[in-house]
Formats: structure tokens, sequence, C-alpha cells
């Protein structure tokens, strides 16, 4: 039988708002995902997965969703979306689109009606005094209920503008159903469905501890076990269209076993491997990770960054003396990724080797983290600048030469953009073009299985015969194990020896 696309596919993420501006209004737009298409073909990725562009007060970037079914006029139109898949489908590309069941925005027609008294059994409302229904707190910070004038309470695990939706109420999983197949129907080959752990709540309502709080199996907020029979029925729905449709969670736990559970065979195909994107720069955190993630037995995901974390060019250089040093630590990571069995998402702009943008101006800073923390928390601005596309001032080809991308870009992105760096062979793009195009004519030759070779100390080394990939997490160079060719490195190797903060991919007869 054929293996389905999404096992070994390479995923990237465009943060819509962030990659491409073709209407000139500051704003990453369809039609700029449709324009930057080839580059991502010759990229050498296997599918693109959107961030939303459905209509929105924008509240958290497209998070809160008022419109499950159109396009935000900021993004463009339905038009639009068609002809960019159909773009993407005849360059070989599959197109993923995101998806948010926890929660509606307060501007959705479902919660306007709510607002008037009509319908709130779909959110989840509760009645109460001066004080909130219980103590649980947002993840954005602050109380997670807000109370209404007429003194009933409503849930909002995020923003105040993002009310819970109720899943114990069938008209909600109607509604979701409806909205998987009018996707599925125009193209779409998967979803990434946000905050998967969430929807069901305790039905009860306690009290949560500190650590119940978080993503605990045993947290009356996350993981309720009556989520799993949500993607029972949209596994049935991706299953009765043609084409391995698929669906990627973005599921947080405490544990690789809790995470095994939504990746059962009739529930969801994958979901985000957090444990590696959390994981410090050393060859035992790697490993276990590595080991942890495949005694699972589900199709394993990996990923370095993403819109939500600070990128890792930043992680893997925090507290260090040399600014390079982040770069090479995530190229490194990067070819360690890729040599792993299942599949890798990349998120856009590390094919360039952007750091987190840290100094980002107050008044220009639009994530709701940073405003209801009162500017205590940064939020995640920093890693959602529009990328550099071209030229040697803001906004580098991101948007018409004039116009302000809707966040500041730094000076520094001037050396960073695209269109410098694909000239350079040496630059962080021709490597990630050349680890992808490496991981491709592999493709098909690698057993699923990874075997651990005996490794120096600081470093590990695996093999999927005949490939060894060999990392180096420590301060001192390496002696690499028995090859006949080095296929690609992540910085020059000289004389067997694999320096500090490098990796290399080896051909074993």
């Amino acid at each position: 039988m054929e293996t389905p696309w999404w096992r070994e596919a390479v995923v990237y993420e465009i943060y819509v708002r962030s990659f491409a501006d073709a209407s000139g209004d500051g704003v990453g737009d369809l039609a700029g995902v449709r324009r930057r298409l080839p580059y991502l073909a010759e990229l050498g990725v296997d599918a693109i997965w959107l961030t939303p562009f459905y209509r929105s007060p924008m509240a958290d970037g497209g998070y809160d969703v008022a419109d499950y079914r159109d396009v935000d006029p900021l993004f463009g139109t339905l038009a639009d979306f068609d002809a960019m898949v159909a773009d993407a489908h005849a360059l070989g590309l599959r197109v993923i689109v995101d998806i948010v069941p926890n929660h509606s925005s307060s501007e959705h027609p479902w919660f306007q009606a709510a607002l008037r008294g009509e319908g709130r059994e779909r959110y989840v409302f509760r009645d109460g005094g001066e004080l909130p229904p219980n103590n649980w707190q947002s993840v954005f910070s602050g109380p997670a209920w807000t109370r209404l004038p007429d003194g009933q309470w409503y849930l909002h695990l995020f923003d105040s503008a993002q009310p819970d939706l109720n899943w114990r109420n069938p008209e909600v999983h109607a509604e979701f159903i409806d909205v998987l197949r009018f996707w599925l129907d125009r193209g779409v080959d998967g979803f990434r469905i946000d905050v998967a752990m969430g929807l069901y709540k305790a039905e009860d309502l306690p009290d949560a501890t500190a650590e119940t709080q978080s993503f605990t199996a045993d947290s009356p907020i996350w993981g309720r076990p009556e989520v799993h029979e949500v993607y029972r029925e949209w596994r049935k729905v991706l299953d009765s269209y043609p084409g391995d449709r698929m669906a990627v969670g973005e599921v947080w736990t405490d544990s690789v076993e809790d995470l095994a559970r939504y990746l059962r065979p009739d529930e969801l195909h994958q979901s985000f491997n957090f444990a590696w994107l959390e994981a410090p720069w050393s060859p035992t955190a790697f490993r276990t990770v590595i080991d942890d993630t495949l005694a699972t037995g589900a199709s394993p995901t990996w990923v370095l960054s993403n819109h939500d974390v600070v990128r890792h060019v930043t992680r893997y250089g925090e507290g260090l003396t040399s600014s390079t040093t982040g770069l090479a630590r995530a190229r490194a990571a990067l070819l360690t990724m890729l040599a792993l069995p299942g599949s890798a998402y990349l998120y856009q702009g590390e094919e360039l080797g952007l750091p987190e943008v840290k100094d980002i101006p107050p008044q220009a800073r639009q994530d709701p983290i940073f405003t209801r923390s009162k500017g205590r928390l940064p939020g995640r601005d920093g890693c959602r600048v529009p990328i550099p596309w071209s030229g040697t001032e803001e906004p580098y080809g991101f948007a018409p030469p004039g116009v302000a991308p809707w966040l500041p870009q730094p000076v520094e992105w001037a050396a960073l953009t695209a269109e410098r760096q694909a000239g350079d062979p040496d630059s962080t793009l021709s490597f990630y073009r050349e680890a992808l195009r490496a991981r491709r004519e592999l493709h098909g030759s690698l057993p699923a299985r990874v075997t651990w070779l005996d490794s120096p100390e600081g470093a590990l080394f695996f093999t999927r015969a005949p490939l060894t990939c060999a990392v180096n997490c420590g301060p001192e160079p390496v002696r690499l194990p028995p090859h006949d060719r080095v296929l690609i490195a992540s910085a020059p190797v000289e004389d067997g020896l694999l320096p500090p903060d490098t990796a290399a991919w080896l051909h074993t007869p």
C-alpha cells in the first residue's frame, strides 16, 4: 500500500499576515502567498500550512474567527483562496488550513445572539455573583471569565474576545463537521487543529490547582477524555474524501502516553511534537525526545519553531556571548530533525536564519498577551514580524516600496533577505535548499527505525542505514563515525572532525 503523503512530508507554516503583501496595505494576504508559491516549491517543501485567514476582527491575529466559511477582506476573497489552492496543487504542494474549534470570536453571530440572551448554550456561560464561577486563568494572563451586564459570566481560556464554545452541545459538533466539509470540498488537503486538547472542560467546572491549570492529564481544563470522540467524528469525515486528507493537532500534554491517545488509528493522523521544540541544546535531551516519540508507534512529527514561540535561532543562542552560535545550532538542529523518520514542520523565515525581534516598540505590539499582561509579558509579536524578501530597507519586498508593514522590521534584516541569500552558496537559505534536496533523494531508501551508535561525549550519532547523522553539541571537535563520504554538513567538516555546534549526514556503505 502506498505511504500517505503526510507521513514524510516537509510542511512550511505560513503566518499569512507576515508572509507577502500583494494588496499594498502592509498586511500579508492570500494573493501574496500565491505569488510566492514558486519560491516554496524551489525551497523543496511538500505542503504549506496557512494560519487563519477567515473573517475576524483580529483580536488575536485571526484566531478569533467570526465566520469559518469565508475569507476576511484583509486577506482577499474565496476566489483568491481557490486560485491559490489551484496554483499550489499545480506545483505539487499540498494545502493545510488552520481550524479553531475551542473558541470563536465575540463577533461571531452565535455569540452576538448570546449577548442578546439567545443560544447561550453554544458557549460556556454560568451564573455567578461578583466573583467568577471558578479560579481558572486565561492563557493570555488574567481571569478566564468575563461578566456580562446581566450578571452571567462566560468562559474564555484566551482573550475575552475569544469565548469558549460548549462542545457538550450537539449543535457545535454539527457546525464544525459542516465547516470541515466546506473546506474539503474546496480542495484542502488537511487541517491543523488549534488548541486540539481543549474543547471539553470538566462538567462541574471545579477550581484548578497551580498544577492542573496547566496541561496535565488530570486538568479540569485541558485534555478531557470526551475530546477524543470529536476526532473520531472528524476522522470519519476526512476518510470519506479521496487523496489522504489529514489532521494534525496542536496538543500540549505533559506525557507522551497522553499524546499517543490523540494518535490512535481512528483519531488524528499527527500531533505536533513540542517536546522536540522545547528540548535544550543537549545530546541527552535530544535522544530522550527521539526515543519517547518513536516509542509511541504513531507517525512522528518534528518542529523547531512556530508562530507562538521564540524563534529557535534566538533560543539556541540565549545567554551566549557569540551571536553566531544560535544560528550554527539552528542549522545543525535542522539537519538532525530532517534525518529522523516522520514529517517535519518549518516556520516561515527560519530558512533565512531569522532571529526573534525583541525591540518592537510597545505602541506597535498587537499580541493580546502583551496588552492583557499590561506589558509584563512581551507576547509573540517578535516571531511574527513580516519576513524580508528583497531590497535594503523596510519593507524589504514584503509590501510595495514605501508601505509600512503591520509590524516594524529591523534594519539588520537587510543582510538576511531571500534575494540576497539566494545567490550565496554559504547562506542559510542555500543550506535549507540543499538539505531538503538531500532528504528527497534519500526518500524511500531509509528504514523507519533509528539505531544509536556509540557517541563521544557531547555528541549524538545515529543511523538509518545508509544514512548516518552526527551532531556535536559539545565545546570540542569530535571524530566522525565510519563513513565513505559526507553528504551534507551544517558547517565545514575537515580531517574527519565534526566541529562544535555542527551536524553532518554521512553515507555509510
